[in-house]
């Protein structure tokens, strides 16, 4: 993930890695790895019960099922990997594939060859190209 995160960067979007580790050894980790998104602690497993995603079968260390979520605009789910088996977790390609679908649905210039989408901006309908009809800055001040 660490050499796939500066592609993901760049597609505007984010990662988000939670632990059940304390916030010390969460951050030692993250430098560890030097990944560069944010690791959140949940010490307390409020995560893991609330998604009732403990790993049982060892409940000296009450680790979590790893998952991976690929989440929509308003963290509507588009799909969950199951990562207790290491092919449950996804490949690069997969996530590069899930993450090209989310952004084919929410974008409405994704294929602005399309000659529908050169007429609307010879319309001057802006408003169906990046940053949508906001100004540069409106759109970041929305994230």
């Amino acid at each position: 993930m660490v050499h796939f995160y500066p592609e993901v960067k760049v597609g505007y979007t984010r990662i988000v890695t939670i632990s059940t580790d304390n916030l010390l050894r969460t951050n030692e980790f993250r430098d560890g790895e030097g990944a560069q998104w944010p690791f959140l602690s949940d010490p307390e497993r409020v995560v893991q019960r609330d998604l009732d995603i403990q790993e049982y079968t060892d409940p000296t260390n009450d680790p979590m099922i790893p998952h991976t979520l690929v989440l929509e605009p308003a963290l509507k789910i588009y799909k969950i990997y199951y990562g207790y088996w290491f092919w449950g977790r996804p490949s690069i390609a997969e996530l590069w594939s899930d993450l090209r679908e989310v952004t084919r649905r929410i974008r409405p210039d994704w294929d602005i060859s399309a000659p529908e989408m050169r007429a609307a901006w010879e319309r001057g309908e802006r408003d169906r190209f990046f940053p949508y009809g906001k100004k540069f800055h409106e759109v970041w001040a929305d994230q």
